[in-house]
């Protein structure tokens, strides 16, 4: 396995979606499944274990589920991302694992190009997969302002002093970058708007994460959701 090898880590209770998902990606010559869990708490030794590049984390599993997982892999290993398998793609644990700290949501009945798409999008950290997916269950589950629907897991309501701070910090051009993020539009399309090179956004998007202290665009996209920034059916 060579160092840019892209190391993966299956989590679901179903053997026979792990044994699929497993020989999608280790038909890769860049990815590696590196091992497997059944269960959340599991999984959480298996990264501590194996640190793995790339988690895919089902939500519904016994002994501890995957957001509770995902929330303390997130915290104890940052430099491990998440994605969330769910069965809809507007749904609750989707949302919930976003807010949790996932990188990305995954349909299980994903095409095997799609899967082996996302995994590279993800680990490097330079995109949100389904964009336009994402923002909507942001819609679903967040009310205007900011506010969390009843069903969803409870988001932060008045702006802290260190995210105050942080916005405070960004440019004009950083905060329409954000807000631009939000809205579902790729680095193409937001390059495209403000007539600027790719290269200039990917910038752009970096200071703004780094500002924020976020770490990858599906979090800025939650975070403009959760204080305010943007408003669904809207931006800010």
């Amino acid at each position: 396995m060579s160092e840019s090898t892209i190391r993966v880590a299956l989590v679901d209770d179903q053997p026979l979606l792990r044994t699929g998902f497993g020989l999608i990606l280790d038909a890769e010559d860049d990815l590696a499944v590196v091992g497997e869990a059944s269960d959340g708490a599991t999984a959480v030794q298996l990264v501590a274990r194996e640190r793995p590049d790339v988690v895919l984390m089902d939500v519904r599993m016994p002994v501890m589920d995957g957001i509770e997982a995902t929330r303390r892999i997130v915290a104890e290993f940052p430099e491990t991302r998440v994605i969330i398998l769910t069965t809809f793609d507007l749904d609750e644990y989707a949302f919930n694992g976003l807010t949790a700290g996932a990188s990305a949501f995954l349909l299980k009945d994903v095409d095997p190009e799609e899967l082996v798409r996302a995994v590279r999008l993800v680990a490097s950290g330079d995109a949100v997969v389904a964009p336009r997916v994402t923002q909507r269950l942001l819609e679903a589950y967040v009310r205007p302002g900011g506010a969390p629907a009843a069903a969803a897991t409870a988001v932060v309501q008045m702006v802290p002093p260190e995210v105050a701070r942080g916005l405070a910090e960004l440019t004009p051009r950083e905060r329409e970058i954000l807000g631009a993020m939000a809205a579902g539009r790729s680095n193409q399309e937001i390059a495209t708007e403000f007539f600027v090179s790719e290269a200039t956004v990917k910038t752009h998007v970096r200071r703004v994460l780094a500002k924020l202290q976020l770490r990858d665009r599906v979090q800025a996209v939650v975070f403009a959701y959760e204080y305010g920034i943007v408003t669904p059916g809207g931006e800010g």
